[in-house]
């Protein structure tokens, strides 16, 4: 199903091209390029490998998952998110354990799109994926203070790395600190008209190489960059073991998780932009081949970025060429400029990530979440970011889902009741007799879900109704209702047919009257005393 839905996908694709089509691919493809070259150097290094392990991953992910890709949009590579998880693991199982999480999580995603478990996602609230965001930003921003300021940290860990300071003191280099700071001043104040035609990332990366050779500062640099792109370090399958599997299973589905989240995200908003809809199952698939091939590369696991998908989107791009030719652009970079980037001062690649970390902040979301005082949706947001920061992607996934529960849970259990007393003369319809059968009548309005956690308000009916001959009950905004919540209700009409009282159930919703009669409460109340509102049944029992 996945290879025919490809195949109907690749004939539409490619209807009709022609030259015109392959220019605007290879331009936009070039675009993509410039902006992904220092990223995938920056990407590379922050994760804790080398920036020649970032280029590789995003040669082979423009050219593995761009050809297999959910849609012809979605571009992929190093990503700041995967980064920022990666450093713990490589910090706790090196390279070799980075290699075998990747294949792992290969082979999850492509089980996941083969079940289609990526809509899952959407179960994951808005503010969980903020907060995660958030905290992988500032994952990433601590993770680049050694390499800004030219300090050295010691720890496996983000918050264990910035203790360390304490103890190992922070000696700033000047040189180290003026580089990566020109870099970030130059992102922010270069004009973003011009950025669409050179990339600020791109361009403060050239001036600030260029300004190092040529006063000959004492920074730390990039290093060699290998003309092959088969690292010397990558994943064999010799070497794996089972015990290695069981180690890095865990941050492997960290991993798997993580791409399946941002590729998604990344293809449900590049899809608004090109009015076209992600195939989410292909997505996955493409995504885990490409994670079971780089490893074998030397590279690190790659995901879709939002930024460079945007980018290829407003340079043109037209079909999935563009993100391959992208791939092929970095490709020639690596060869003809690797003795260049080799010089590049590490302090830039840190700038351009400080920058890139506050700019990956989903500031509209959060402005607005505080600007309107959502309670639940600030804790959400908090405390998710806080436990990335702590613990790890799968743990603040865990922990901020089942917060929003929690909250859900609290906010469904808060059901209304309203009590009112029947005055009989206020229906003033004066073509039907009225009696006396409802003057001594309560009404209680619920709305609410009735649920375990809110039984004790149902059981108050009973006492609120002791000193009245007929109990009417107001259904109609009472749209759930869970076994605890029809036990209960069962013991409290039960308690007041005993006492002599006559229950009426009006407006009961559709859901609702299918528990009502799967539990029996139907059978107990009678299908006589069932009525579609309050009014009505005031008038029939008169009529």
């Amino acid at each position: 199903m996945l290879i025919t839905n490809y195949i109907t996908q690749l004939k539409k694709e490619f209807k009709g091209y022609n030259g015109k089509t392959f220019v605007q691919d290879l331009m936009a493809g070039l675009t993509v390029a410039a902006v992904a070259l220092p990223l995938a150097l920056a990407f590379g290094v922050s994760s804790g490998s080398t920036a020649a392990a970032g280029l590789v991953t995003a040669i082979i992910a423009g050219l593995v998952i761009g050809s297999l890709s959910g849609a012809f949009y979605q571009i992929s590579g190093p990503t700041g998110a995967m980064a920022a998880i990666l450093i713990s693991i490589i910090a706790n199982y090196g390279m070799q354990g980075v290699f075998t999480a990747a294949f792992i999580s290969g082979i999850l995603l492509v089980l996941c799109g083969i079940f289609h478990i990526g809509r899952l996602t959407s179960l994951i609230p808005a503010p969980v994926i903020t907060g995660f965001t958030s905290g992988i930003s500032v994952i990433i921003a601590l993770g680049q203070i050694d390499n800004f300021f030219g300090v050295t940290s010691k720890g496996t860990s983000t918050l264990s790395k910035l203790l360390s300071y304490g103890q190992l003191g922070f000696p700033l280099h000047m040189e180290t600190t003026l580089i990566g700071l020109f870099v970030v001043l130059f992102m922010i104040f270069f004009p973003k008209k011009w950025n669409a035609i050179v990339p600020a990332s791109f361009l403060s990366i050239i001036i600030a190489t260029i300004l190092s050779s040529l006063l000959h500062l004492d920074v730390a640099t990039v290093g060699a960059i290998p003309k092959s792109l088969i690292l010397d370090t990558r994943f064999s399958l010799a070497s794996l073991t089972i015990d290695q599997v069981k180690g890095v299973f865990g941050p492997a589905v960290s991993i798997a998780m993580l791409g399946m989240i941002e590729s998604l995200l990344c293809g449900a908003s590049a899809g608004k932009m090109a009015n076209e809809r992600l195939n989410s199952d292909q997505e996955l698939v493409a995504q885990g081949i490409g994670n079971i091939i780089i490893p074998f590369f030397g590279g690190i696991p790659a995901t879709a970025a939002i930024a460079r998908t945007s980018v290829a989107l407003k340079s043109g791009a037209r079909t999935r060429l563009a993100g391959i030719l992208h791939a092929l652009g970095l490709l020639v970079f690596m060869f003809v400029l690797g003795p260049v980037m080799a010089q590049i001062p590490l302090a830039a690649l840190a700038g351009v990530l400080m920058v890139t970390a506050f700019r990956m902040n989903d500031w509209a979301e959060i402005r607005y979440i505080a600007a309107h005082k959502f309670k639940g949706a600030t804790m959400k947001y908090t405390v998710t970011m806080a436990a990335t920061i702590i613990f790890d992607l799968t743990t603040a996934i865990v922990i901020g889902v089942i917060t929003a529960l929690i909250l859900l849970v609290n906010r469904l259990s808060n059901i209304e009741i309203n009590y009112e007393e029947v005055d009989m003369d206020r229906l003033n319809h004066a073509d039907i007799p009225l009696t006396h059968e409802f003057e001594n009548a309560i009404v209680a309005y619920l709305t609410g879900s009735v649920l375990f956690a809110n039984t004790q308000h149902i059981e108050e009916i009973e006492n609120r109704a002791q000193s009245y001959d007929t109990v009417l009950l107001s259904m109609r905004g009472v749209s759930y209702m869970d076994i605890s919540g029809a036990l209960t209700f069962i013991n409290v009409l039960t308690a007041l047919q005993k006492k002599g009282k006559r229950i009426l159930l009006c407006g009961v919703p559709t859901n609702t009257m299918t528990m009502l009669r799967r539990s029996g409460i139907y059978d107990i109340v009678g299908e006589e005393n069932f009525y579609w509102s309050v009014e009505r049944a005031l008038l029939h029992s008169n009529s």
